[in-house]
Protein backbone atom coordinates (compact mmCIF):
# COMPACT_ATOMS: atom_id res chain seq x y z
CA UNK A 1 0.00 0.00 0.00
CA UNK A 2 1.41 3.42 -0.95
CA UNK A 3 1.29 6.02 1.82
CA UNK A 4 3.20 8.96 0.38
CA UNK A 5 4.12 9.81 -3.20
CA UNK A 6 6.11 12.71 -4.56
CA UNK A 7 6.34 13.38 -8.29
CA UNK A 8 9.49 14.77 -9.85
CA UNK A 9 8.96 15.82 -13.47
CA UNK A 10 12.09 15.70 -15.59
CA UNK A 11 11.83 17.86 -18.62
CA UNK A 12 12.68 15.61 -21.53
CA UNK A 13 13.15 11.87 -21.43
CA UNK A 14 12.00 10.74 -18.00
CA UNK A 15 9.43 11.26 -15.29
CA UNK A 16 10.43 9.93 -11.87
CA UNK A 17 7.86 8.91 -9.27
CA UNK A 18 9.22 8.51 -5.72
CA UNK A 19 6.84 6.51 -3.53
CA UNK A 20 7.33 5.42 0.11
CA UNK A 21 5.75 2.37 1.67
CA UNK A 22 6.15 1.57 5.35
CA UNK A 23 9.56 -0.03 4.83
CA UNK A 24 10.49 0.31 1.19
CA UNK A 25 11.58 3.14 -1.08
CA UNK A 26 10.53 2.36 -4.60
CA UNK A 27 12.00 4.21 -7.55
CA UNK A 28 10.09 3.92 -10.78
CA UNK A 29 11.51 5.50 -13.88
CA UNK A 30 9.27 5.83 -16.87
CA UNK A 31 10.08 5.94 -20.53
CA UNK A 32 9.64 8.81 -22.97
CA UNK A 33 6.14 7.52 -23.69
CA UNK A 34 5.02 8.11 -20.11
CA UNK A 35 6.65 11.54 -20.08
CA UNK A 36 4.79 12.57 -23.20
CA UNK A 37 1.52 11.21 -21.81
CA UNK A 38 1.83 13.15 -18.56
CA UNK A 39 2.78 16.33 -20.40
CA UNK A 40 -0.20 15.86 -22.70
CA UNK A 41 -2.49 15.52 -19.70
CA UNK A 42 -1.17 18.81 -18.30
CA UNK A 43 -1.73 20.58 -21.61
CA UNK A 44 -5.22 19.06 -21.85
CA UNK A 45 -6.06 20.27 -18.35
CA UNK A 46 -4.97 23.81 -19.13
CA UNK A 47 -6.61 23.97 -22.54
CA UNK A 48 -9.89 22.71 -21.03
CA UNK A 49 -10.13 26.10 -19.34
CA UNK A 50 -10.69 27.64 -22.77
CA UNK A 51 -14.31 26.46 -22.67
CA UNK A 52 -16.89 25.63 -20.04
CA UNK A 53 -20.32 24.07 -19.92
CA UNK A 54 -23.09 26.40 -18.80
CA UNK A 55 -26.70 25.81 -17.79
CA UNK A 56 -29.65 28.16 -17.40
CA UNK A 57 -33.01 27.21 -15.97
CA UNK A 58 -36.32 28.86 -16.86
CA UNK A 59 -38.48 28.41 -13.78
CA UNK A 60 -42.26 28.44 -13.43
CA UNK A 61 -42.46 30.08 -10.01
CA UNK A 62 -44.82 28.82 -7.32
CA UNK A 63 -46.42 32.09 -6.25
CA UNK A 64 -47.69 33.05 -2.79
CA UNK A 65 -51.36 33.72 -2.09
CA UNK A 66 -52.42 37.33 -2.50
CA UNK A 67 -52.35 39.05 0.85
CA UNK A 68 -52.21 42.59 2.18
CA UNK A 69 -50.67 41.50 5.46
CA UNK A 70 -47.26 39.85 5.90
CA UNK A 71 -47.10 36.09 6.36
CA UNK A 72 -44.97 34.58 9.10
CA UNK A 73 -41.27 33.87 8.43
CA UNK A 74 -42.04 30.13 8.60
CA UNK A 75 -44.75 30.45 5.94
CA UNK A 76 -42.40 32.49 3.75
CA UNK A 77 -39.65 29.89 4.12
CA UNK A 78 -42.09 27.09 3.30
CA UNK A 79 -42.96 28.72 -0.04
CA UNK A 80 -39.31 29.45 -0.86
CA UNK A 81 -38.35 25.86 -0.11
CA UNK A 82 -41.03 24.63 -2.51
CA UNK A 83 -39.39 26.66 -5.26
CA UNK A 84 -35.89 25.63 -4.20
CA UNK A 85 -37.01 21.98 -4.35
CA UNK A 86 -37.62 22.50 -8.07
CA UNK A 87 -34.38 24.43 -8.55
CA UNK A 88 -32.53 21.63 -6.73
CA UNK A 89 -33.58 19.13 -9.38
CA UNK A 90 -32.31 21.47 -12.11
CA UNK A 91 -29.03 22.07 -10.28
CA UNK A 92 -28.46 18.33 -9.82
CA UNK A 93 -29.28 17.71 -13.46
CA UNK A 94 -26.86 20.43 -14.53
CA UNK A 95 -24.08 18.94 -12.42
CA UNK A 96 -24.75 15.44 -13.77
CA UNK A 97 -24.48 16.83 -17.31
CA UNK A 98 -21.08 18.32 -16.51
CA UNK A 99 -22.09 21.97 -16.23
CA UNK A 100 -19.75 24.17 -14.19
CA UNK A 101 -22.29 26.94 -13.57
CA UNK A 102 -26.08 27.29 -13.56
CA UNK A 103 -28.12 30.50 -13.61
CA UNK A 104 -31.63 30.61 -12.17
CA UNK A 105 -34.15 33.44 -12.70
CA UNK A 106 -35.05 36.66 -10.96
CA UNK A 107 -37.89 36.32 -8.42
CA UNK A 108 -37.57 32.52 -8.66
CA UNK A 109 -38.00 31.91 -4.92
CA UNK A 110 -41.19 33.88 -4.25
CA UNK A 111 -42.50 35.79 -7.27
CA UNK A 112 -43.23 39.51 -7.54
CA UNK A 113 -46.62 40.41 -5.98
CA UNK A 114 -45.47 42.30 -2.90
CA UNK A 115 -45.48 45.54 -0.98
CA UNK A 116 -42.55 46.63 1.19
CA UNK A 117 -44.32 45.06 4.17
CA UNK A 118 -45.34 41.74 2.63
CA UNK A 119 -41.91 41.01 1.12
CA UNK A 120 -40.11 41.44 4.46
CA UNK A 121 -40.58 37.87 5.82
CA UNK A 122 -38.87 36.53 2.69
CA UNK A 123 -35.68 38.56 3.16
CA UNK A 124 -32.35 37.58 4.68
CA UNK A 125 -29.29 39.65 5.56
CA UNK A 126 -26.76 38.81 2.85
CA UNK A 127 -23.19 39.78 3.82
CA UNK A 128 -20.46 41.15 1.59
CA UNK A 129 -18.63 38.19 -0.04
CA UNK A 130 -15.34 39.50 1.38
CA UNK A 131 -16.32 37.89 4.70
CA UNK A 132 -15.17 34.53 3.26
CA UNK A 133 -18.28 32.54 4.14
CA UNK A 134 -19.60 29.10 3.27
CA UNK A 135 -23.18 29.18 4.60
CA UNK A 136 -23.50 25.41 4.22
CA UNK A 137 -20.78 24.92 6.84
CA UNK A 138 -21.63 27.85 9.11
CA UNK A 139 -25.32 28.66 8.60
CA UNK A 140 -25.77 30.85 11.71
CA UNK A 141 -22.73 33.11 11.34
CA UNK A 142 -24.87 35.98 10.03
CA UNK A 143 -28.12 35.29 11.81
CA UNK A 144 -31.07 33.34 10.45
CA UNK A 145 -30.06 32.44 6.87
CA UNK A 146 -31.76 29.16 5.88
CA UNK A 147 -32.15 30.12 2.21
CA UNK A 148 -28.50 31.07 1.85
CA UNK A 149 -27.45 27.89 3.64
CA UNK A 150 -29.53 25.72 1.34
CA UNK A 151 -28.31 27.40 -1.84
CA UNK A 152 -24.72 27.09 -0.61
CA UNK A 153 -25.20 23.39 0.09
CA UNK A 154 -26.67 22.83 -3.36
CA UNK A 155 -23.55 24.36 -4.88
CA UNK A 156 -21.18 22.51 -2.56
CA UNK A 157 -22.83 19.10 -2.73
CA UNK A 158 -23.05 19.22 -6.53
CA UNK A 159 -19.65 20.92 -7.12
CA UNK A 160 -21.17 23.61 -9.33
CA UNK A 161 -21.44 27.41 -9.29
CA UNK A 162 -25.03 28.40 -8.46
CA UNK A 163 -26.50 31.80 -9.37
CA UNK A 164 -29.75 32.71 -7.62
CA UNK A 165 -31.94 35.75 -6.96
CA UNK A 166 -33.36 36.54 -3.52
CA UNK A 167 -34.10 39.46 -1.20
CA UNK A 168 -31.55 41.20 1.02
CA UNK A 169 -32.35 43.34 4.07
CA UNK A 170 -29.92 45.81 5.57
CA UNK A 171 -30.63 47.55 8.91
CA UNK A 172 -30.27 51.32 8.98
CA UNK A 173 -30.49 54.04 11.60
CA UNK A 174 -33.52 56.26 11.97
CA UNK A 175 -31.04 59.14 12.20
CA UNK A 176 -30.35 58.51 8.51
CA UNK A 177 -32.91 60.59 6.61
CA UNK A 178 -33.10 58.00 3.81
CA UNK A 179 -33.70 55.05 6.15
CA UNK A 180 -37.16 53.53 5.49
CA UNK A 181 -39.73 53.53 8.26
CA UNK A 182 -39.21 49.82 9.04
CA UNK A 183 -35.51 50.42 9.74
CA UNK A 184 -34.26 48.35 6.81
CA UNK A 185 -33.18 48.84 3.23
CA UNK A 186 -34.58 46.08 1.03
CA UNK A 187 -32.78 45.00 -2.14
CA UNK A 188 -33.48 42.77 -5.12
CA UNK A 189 -30.29 40.71 -4.94
CA UNK A 190 -28.31 38.15 -6.94
CA UNK A 191 -26.01 35.76 -5.11
CA UNK A 192 -23.33 33.43 -6.50
CA UNK A 193 -21.92 30.39 -4.69
CA UNK A 194 -18.85 28.61 -6.01
CA UNK A 195 -18.38 24.84 -6.30
CA UNK A 196 -17.35 24.68 -2.62
CA UNK A 197 -20.44 26.56 -1.50
CA UNK A 198 -18.63 29.81 -0.79
CA UNK A 199 -20.42 33.12 -1.38
CA UNK A 200 -18.36 34.78 -4.11
CA UNK A 201 -20.67 37.51 -5.41
CA UNK A 202 -23.59 39.65 -4.27
CA UNK A 203 -25.30 42.20 -6.51
CA UNK A 204 -28.10 44.62 -5.63
CA UNK A 205 -30.30 45.48 -8.62
CA UNK A 206 -30.08 49.18 -9.50
CA UNK A 207 -32.68 49.75 -12.24
CA UNK A 208 -35.90 48.58 -10.64
CA UNK A 209 -39.01 48.11 -12.79
CA UNK A 210 -42.22 48.76 -10.84
CA UNK A 211 -40.70 47.08 -7.76
CA UNK A 212 -42.01 49.18 -4.88
CA UNK A 213 -41.05 46.43 -2.42
CA UNK A 214 -37.35 47.13 -3.01
CA UNK A 215 -34.98 50.08 -2.58
CA UNK A 216 -32.54 51.47 -5.13
CA UNK A 217 -28.89 51.17 -4.00
CA UNK A 218 -26.96 54.38 -3.52
CA UNK A 219 -25.09 53.78 -6.76
CA UNK A 220 -24.79 51.01 -9.38
CA UNK A 221 -22.65 48.14 -8.13
CA UNK A 222 -19.95 46.74 -10.41
CA UNK A 223 -19.68 43.11 -9.35
CA UNK A 224 -17.21 40.67 -10.89
CA UNK A 225 -15.49 37.45 -9.89
CA UNK A 226 -12.87 35.22 -11.46
CA UNK A 227 -12.96 31.48 -12.12
CA UNK A 228 -10.74 28.97 -13.86
CA UNK A 229 -13.07 29.35 -16.85
CA UNK A 230 -13.24 33.11 -17.24
CA UNK A 231 -14.17 36.39 -15.61
CA UNK A 232 -17.83 36.93 -14.80
CA UNK A 233 -20.02 39.98 -14.23
CA UNK A 234 -23.57 40.02 -12.96
CA UNK A 235 -26.67 42.22 -13.09
CA UNK A 236 -30.45 41.81 -13.24
CA UNK A 237 -33.24 42.21 -15.81
CA UNK A 238 -33.95 45.93 -16.51
CA UNK A 239 -30.28 46.77 -15.80
CA UNK A 240 -29.40 45.50 -19.28
CA UNK A 241 -30.92 48.59 -20.93
CA UNK A 242 -28.56 51.02 -19.17
CA UNK A 243 -24.89 51.96 -19.22
CA UNK A 244 -24.25 51.19 -15.57
CA UNK A 245 -23.67 48.52 -14.57
CA UNK A 246 -24.11 46.64 -17.85
CA UNK A 247 -21.79 48.42 -20.27
CA UNK A 248 -19.20 49.35 -17.65
CA UNK A 249 -18.69 45.71 -16.68
CA UNK A 250 -17.82 44.87 -20.28
CA UNK A 251 -15.91 47.98 -21.33
CA UNK A 252 -13.99 48.84 -18.15
CA UNK A 253 -13.84 45.56 -16.24
CA UNK A 254 -13.39 43.32 -19.30
CA UNK A 255 -15.63 40.48 -18.21
CA UNK A 256 -15.97 37.45 -20.47
CA UNK A 257 -19.46 36.36 -19.45
CA UNK A 258 -22.49 38.10 -17.96
CA UNK A 259 -24.80 36.23 -15.58
CA UNK A 260 -28.33 37.50 -16.02
CA UNK A 261 -31.28 36.45 -13.85
CA UNK A 262 -34.41 38.09 -15.21
CA UNK A 263 -38.20 38.24 -14.99
CA UNK A 264 -38.69 39.58 -18.50
CA UNK A 265 -42.10 40.36 -20.00
CA UNK A 266 -41.90 40.13 -23.77
CA UNK A 267 -42.74 43.21 -25.83
CA UNK A 268 -42.74 43.06 -29.63
CA UNK A 269 -41.29 44.15 -31.97
CA UNK A 270 -37.89 44.90 -30.32
CA UNK A 271 -37.93 43.67 -26.74
CA UNK A 272 -38.79 39.99 -26.60
CA UNK A 273 -36.33 38.29 -24.28
CA UNK A 274 -34.55 36.01 -26.75
CA UNK A 275 -34.45 38.75 -29.38
CA UNK A 276 -32.89 41.51 -27.30
CA UNK A 277 -30.67 39.38 -25.07
CA UNK A 278 -29.05 37.62 -28.02
CA UNK A 279 -28.59 41.00 -29.73
CA UNK A 280 -26.99 42.48 -26.60
CA UNK A 281 -24.45 39.65 -26.46
CA UNK A 282 -23.56 40.29 -30.10
CA UNK A 283 -23.37 44.04 -29.71
CA UNK A 284 -21.22 43.86 -26.57
CA UNK A 285 -19.18 40.86 -27.82
CA UNK A 286 -19.52 38.81 -24.62
CA UNK A 287 -21.33 35.68 -23.47
CA UNK A 288 -24.71 36.21 -21.80
CA UNK A 289 -26.29 33.48 -19.65
CA UNK A 290 -29.94 34.56 -19.35
CA UNK A 291 -32.44 32.73 -17.12
CA UNK A 292 -36.02 33.99 -17.29
CA UNK A 293 -39.03 33.20 -15.15
CA UNK A 294 -41.82 31.33 -16.91
CA UNK A 295 -45.34 32.74 -16.66
CA UNK A 296 -47.44 32.57 -19.81
CA UNK A 297 -50.18 34.89 -18.55
CA UNK A 298 -47.61 37.68 -18.11
CA UNK A 299 -45.78 36.85 -21.35
CA UNK A 300 -42.70 35.85 -19.35
CA UNK A 301 -40.59 33.36 -21.25
CA UNK A 302 -37.32 33.36 -23.12
CA UNK A 303 -34.02 32.06 -21.76
CA UNK A 304 -30.77 31.35 -23.49
CA UNK A 305 -27.02 30.95 -23.60
CA UNK A 306 -25.79 33.56 -26.05
CA UNK A 307 -22.33 33.92 -27.56
CA UNK A 308 -21.03 37.01 -29.41
CA UNK A 309 -21.39 35.42 -32.83
CA UNK A 310 -24.70 33.60 -32.40
CA UNK A 311 -27.05 32.04 -29.83
CA UNK A 312 -25.74 28.72 -28.51
CA UNK A 313 -29.16 27.61 -27.32
CA UNK A 314 -32.42 29.39 -26.52
CA UNK A 315 -35.97 28.70 -25.37
CA UNK A 316 -39.25 30.54 -25.98
CA UNK A 317 -42.49 28.78 -25.08
CA UNK A 318 -45.89 30.38 -24.65
CA UNK A 319 -47.77 27.06 -24.83
CA UNK A 320 -46.80 25.16 -21.67
CA UNK A 321 -46.60 26.05 -17.97
CA UNK A 322 -43.45 24.07 -17.16
CA UNK A 323 -39.83 25.06 -16.70
CA UNK A 324 -36.89 24.19 -18.91
CA UNK A 325 -33.15 23.65 -18.48
CA UNK A 326 -30.70 24.54 -21.26
CA UNK A 327 -27.05 23.55 -21.74
CA UNK A 328 -24.25 24.77 -23.99
CA UNK A 329 -20.47 24.70 -24.31
CA UNK A 330 -19.16 28.27 -24.21
CA UNK A 331 -15.80 29.94 -24.89
CA UNK A 332 -14.27 31.04 -21.60
CA UNK A 333 -12.61 34.03 -23.24
CA UNK A 334 -14.76 34.96 -26.24
CA UNK A 335 -12.57 37.89 -27.30
CA UNK A 336 -9.83 35.36 -28.05
CA UNK A 337 -12.15 33.07 -30.01
CA UNK A 338 -11.88 32.83 -33.78
CA UNK A 339 -15.68 32.80 -34.00
CA UNK A 340 -16.15 36.19 -32.31
CA UNK A 341 -16.88 38.90 -34.91
CA UNK A 342 -14.58 41.93 -35.13
CA UNK A 343 -15.49 45.28 -33.63
CA UNK A 344 -17.99 47.26 -35.69
CA UNK A 345 -18.06 50.89 -36.80
CA UNK A 346 -21.83 51.15 -36.77
CA UNK A 347 -22.14 54.25 -38.95
CA UNK A 348 -19.26 53.69 -41.39
CA UNK A 349 -21.31 52.44 -44.35
CA UNK A 350 -24.41 54.54 -43.75
CA UNK A 351 -22.47 57.80 -43.63
CA UNK A 352 -20.39 56.93 -46.70
CA UNK A 353 -23.26 56.60 -49.19
CA UNK A 354 -25.72 59.02 -50.69
CA UNK A 355 -29.17 58.40 -49.22
CA UNK A 356 -31.46 56.46 -51.53
CA UNK A 357 -34.18 58.49 -53.28
CA UNK A 358 -36.73 59.93 -50.88
CA UNK A 359 -39.84 57.78 -50.33
CA UNK A 360 -43.13 58.86 -51.81
CA UNK A 361 -45.24 56.98 -49.29
CA UNK A 362 -43.69 57.97 -45.94
CA UNK A 363 -45.92 58.23 -42.88
CA UNK A 364 -45.72 58.23 -39.09
CA UNK A 365 -46.67 55.48 -36.69
CA UNK A 366 -46.28 54.51 -33.06
CA UNK A 367 -44.27 51.70 -31.50
CA UNK A 368 -44.69 51.64 -27.72
CA UNK A 369 -45.47 55.37 -27.60
CA UNK A 370 -42.46 56.20 -29.81
CA UNK A 371 -43.31 58.02 -33.04
CA UNK A 372 -41.43 56.43 -35.94
CA UNK A 373 -41.04 57.69 -39.49
CA UNK A 374 -42.02 54.82 -41.81
CA UNK A 375 -41.86 54.09 -45.51
CA UNK A 376 -43.53 51.12 -47.16
CA UNK A 377 -41.65 48.39 -49.04
CA UNK A 378 -43.90 48.74 -52.10
CA UNK A 379 -41.93 46.49 -54.44
CA UNK A 380 -40.48 43.01 -54.08
CA UNK A 381 -36.98 44.51 -54.24
CA UNK A 382 -35.53 47.95 -53.75
CA UNK A 383 -33.38 50.49 -51.94
CA UNK A 384 -34.92 52.83 -49.36
CA UNK A 385 -33.84 55.52 -46.91
CA UNK A 386 -35.92 56.97 -44.10
CA UNK A 387 -34.67 59.54 -41.58
CA UNK A 388 -35.62 61.04 -38.25
CA UNK A 389 -33.58 63.81 -36.64
CA UNK A 390 -29.90 62.81 -36.83
CA UNK A 391 -30.61 59.20 -37.82
CA UNK A 392 -30.97 57.98 -41.41
CA UNK A 393 -31.70 54.30 -42.01
CA UNK A 394 -30.80 52.61 -45.31
CA UNK A 395 -32.29 49.34 -46.54
CA UNK A 396 -31.52 47.25 -49.59
CA UNK A 397 -33.70 44.16 -49.96
CA UNK A 398 -35.01 41.48 -52.24
CA UNK A 399 -38.00 39.30 -51.33
CA UNK A 400 -38.47 35.80 -52.67
CA UNK A 401 -41.98 36.82 -53.61
CA UNK A 402 -44.16 39.57 -52.27
CA UNK A 403 -47.12 38.24 -50.30
CA UNK A 404 -50.18 40.29 -51.24
CA UNK A 405 -51.64 40.26 -47.72
CA UNK A 406 -48.37 41.14 -45.94
CA UNK A 407 -46.94 44.65 -45.68
CA UNK A 408 -43.41 45.55 -44.56
CA UNK A 409 -42.06 48.98 -43.70
CA UNK A 410 -38.71 50.58 -43.01
CA UNK A 411 -38.75 52.72 -39.88
CA UNK A 412 -36.49 55.19 -38.07
CA UNK A 413 -36.71 56.57 -34.54
CA UNK A 414 -34.34 58.85 -32.63
CA UNK A 415 -35.33 60.27 -29.27
CA UNK A 416 -36.23 59.67 -25.65
CA UNK A 417 -38.21 56.47 -25.34
CA UNK A 418 -41.68 55.73 -24.04
CA UNK A 419 -43.64 57.18 -21.17
CA UNK A 420 -40.58 57.83 -19.00
CA UNK A 421 -38.74 59.83 -21.69
CA UNK A 422 -35.40 59.09 -20.02
CA UNK A 423 -33.57 56.63 -22.28
CA UNK A 424 -32.37 57.84 -25.69
CA UNK A 425 -32.95 55.31 -28.47
CA UNK A 426 -31.81 55.22 -32.08
CA UNK A 427 -33.61 52.47 -33.99
CA UNK A 428 -33.56 51.36 -37.62
CA UNK A 429 -36.05 48.60 -38.35
CA UNK A 430 -37.67 46.65 -41.16
CA UNK A 431 -40.79 45.04 -39.81
CA UNK A 432 -44.01 43.35 -40.80
CA UNK A 433 -47.21 45.29 -40.13
CA UNK A 434 -50.06 43.61 -38.30
CA UNK A 435 -52.30 43.95 -41.36
CA UNK A 436 -52.38 45.71 -44.73
CA UNK A 437 -53.72 48.75 -42.92
CA UNK A 438 -50.68 50.98 -42.38
CA UNK A 439 -52.01 52.21 -39.04
CA UNK A 440 -51.17 48.74 -37.65
CA UNK A 441 -47.46 49.06 -38.44
CA UNK A 442 -45.51 48.66 -35.21
CA UNK A 443 -48.22 46.67 -33.44
CA UNK A 444 -47.49 43.21 -32.09
CA UNK A 445 -47.39 40.46 -34.72
CA UNK A 446 -46.08 36.91 -34.28
CA UNK A 447 -46.40 35.18 -37.66
CA UNK A 448 -45.19 35.90 -41.19
CA UNK A 449 -44.88 34.21 -44.58
CA UNK A 450 -42.52 36.52 -46.47
CA UNK A 451 -38.96 35.29 -47.06
CA UNK A 452 -36.05 37.51 -48.07
CA UNK A 453 -33.35 36.50 -50.50
CA UNK A 454 -31.31 39.49 -49.40
CA UNK A 455 -31.42 42.34 -46.90
CA UNK A 456 -28.89 44.95 -45.81
CA UNK A 457 -29.82 47.40 -43.05
CA UNK A 458 -27.60 50.23 -41.80
CA UNK A 459 -27.91 53.59 -40.03
CA UNK A 460 -26.05 56.81 -39.26
CA UNK A 461 -25.80 56.00 -35.56
CA UNK A 462 -24.32 58.48 -33.13
CA UNK A 463 -23.57 55.74 -30.61
CA UNK A 464 -21.22 52.74 -30.58
CA UNK A 465 -23.80 50.71 -28.65
CA UNK A 466 -26.00 49.09 -31.27
CA UNK A 467 -27.65 45.69 -30.93
CA UNK A 468 -28.53 43.68 -34.09
CA UNK A 469 -31.85 41.83 -34.03
CA UNK A 470 -33.44 39.39 -36.47
CA UNK A 471 -36.70 37.79 -35.35
CA UNK A 472 -38.45 35.14 -37.42
CA UNK A 473 -42.04 33.95 -37.58
CA UNK A 474 -43.46 32.38 -34.40
CA UNK A 475 -40.85 34.23 -32.28
CA UNK A 476 -37.74 32.35 -33.36
CA UNK A 477 -34.14 33.44 -33.73
CA UNK A 478 -31.96 32.96 -36.80
CA UNK A 479 -28.67 31.40 -35.57
CA UNK A 480 -25.91 31.60 -38.18
CA UNK A 481 -28.32 33.21 -40.68
CA UNK A 482 -27.19 36.82 -40.41
CA UNK A 483 -24.08 38.82 -39.60
CA UNK A 484 -22.92 42.36 -39.00
CA UNK A 485 -20.17 43.60 -41.29
CA UNK A 486 -17.36 45.75 -39.92
CA UNK A 487 -18.89 48.83 -41.61
CA UNK A 488 -22.16 48.47 -39.69
CA UNK A 489 -24.37 46.67 -42.21
CA UNK A 490 -26.71 43.98 -40.87
CA UNK A 491 -27.03 41.41 -43.67
CA UNK A 492 -28.42 37.94 -44.15
CA UNK A 493 -26.14 35.08 -45.11
CA UNK A 494 -26.41 31.44 -46.15
CA UNK A 495 -29.13 32.21 -48.64
CA UNK A 496 -32.88 32.49 -48.25
CA UNK A 497 -34.25 33.54 -44.86
CA UNK A 498 -37.10 31.99 -42.96
CA UNK A 499 -40.22 34.21 -42.85
CA UNK A 500 -39.21 37.47 -41.16
CA UNK A 501 -41.01 39.45 -38.47
CA UNK A 502 -38.39 42.14 -37.96
CA UNK A 503 -34.81 43.06 -38.81
CA UNK A 504 -33.56 45.83 -36.52
CA UNK A 505 -30.55 47.78 -35.35
CA UNK A 506 -31.39 48.87 -31.82
CA UNK A 507 -29.13 51.69 -30.63
CA UNK A 508 -28.74 53.13 -27.14
CA UNK A 509 -27.16 56.60 -26.92
CA UNK A 510 -26.47 56.61 -23.18
CA UNK A 511 -24.90 60.06 -23.02
CA UNK A 512 -28.20 61.55 -24.21
CA UNK A 513 -30.21 59.89 -21.44
CA UNK A 514 -31.97 62.18 -19.00
CA UNK A 515 -30.05 62.03 -15.71
CA UNK A 516 -27.48 59.85 -17.46
CA UNK A 517 -25.29 57.83 -15.12
CA UNK A 518 -21.55 58.11 -15.64
CA UNK A 519 -19.97 54.93 -16.87
CA UNK A 520 -16.46 55.73 -15.61
CA UNK A 521 -14.57 53.78 -12.99
CA UNK A 522 -11.40 54.63 -11.17
CA UNK A 523 -8.10 53.25 -12.33
CA UNK A 524 -7.44 51.92 -8.84
CA UNK A 525 -10.67 49.89 -8.85
CA UNK A 526 -9.92 48.46 -12.27
CA UNK A 527 -6.36 47.59 -11.25
CA UNK A 528 -7.55 45.92 -8.06
CA UNK A 529 -9.98 43.68 -9.93
CA UNK A 530 -7.30 42.73 -12.48
CA UNK A 531 -5.01 41.24 -9.81
CA UNK A 532 -6.82 37.86 -9.54
CA UNK A 533 -6.76 37.52 -13.33
CA UNK A 534 -3.01 38.20 -13.48
CA UNK A 535 -2.36 35.67 -10.72
CA UNK A 536 -4.42 33.09 -12.60
CA UNK A 537 -2.43 33.68 -15.79
CA UNK A 538 0.85 33.21 -13.91
CA UNK A 539 -0.36 29.93 -12.36
CA UNK A 540 -1.51 28.57 -15.73
CA UNK A 541 1.75 29.51 -17.41
CA UNK A 542 3.67 27.72 -14.66
CA UNK A 543 1.48 24.62 -15.11
CA UNK A 544 2.33 24.49 -18.80
CA UNK A 545 6.06 24.90 -18.12
CA UNK A 546 6.21 22.06 -15.64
Amino acid sequence: MLHKCSFLYKYYMNVTFTCRTQDTLVMITSSLQTSVAVFALIILHVSALDTFKAAVYEHAVILPDDTKTPVSPDEALLLMNKNIDILEKAIKQAAEQGAQIIVTPEDALYGWKFTRETIFPYLEDIPDPQVNWIPCQDPHRFGHTPVQARLSCLAKNNSIYVVANMGDKKPCSSRNTTCPSNGHYQYNTNVVYDAKGKLVARYHKYHLYRELQFDVPEKPELVTFNTAFGKFGIFTCFDILFHDPAVTLVKDFHVDTILFPTAWMNVLPFLTAIEFHSAWAMGMRVNLLAANTHNVSLKMTGSGIYAPHSPKVYYHDMETESGKILFAEVDSHPRNSSTTPPAVNWSAYATSITPFPGPKNSFRGLISRDEFNFTKLSESAGNLTVCQKELCCHLSYRMLGKEEDEVYVLGAFAGLHGRRRREYWQVCTMLKCRSTNLTTCGQSVETALTRFEMFSLSGTFGTEYVFPEVLLTKIKLAPEKFEVLEDGRLVNKNGLSEPVLTVSLFGRWYTKDVHSISGGTSNSATTYLMIPTLLMIIVLQYAVMV
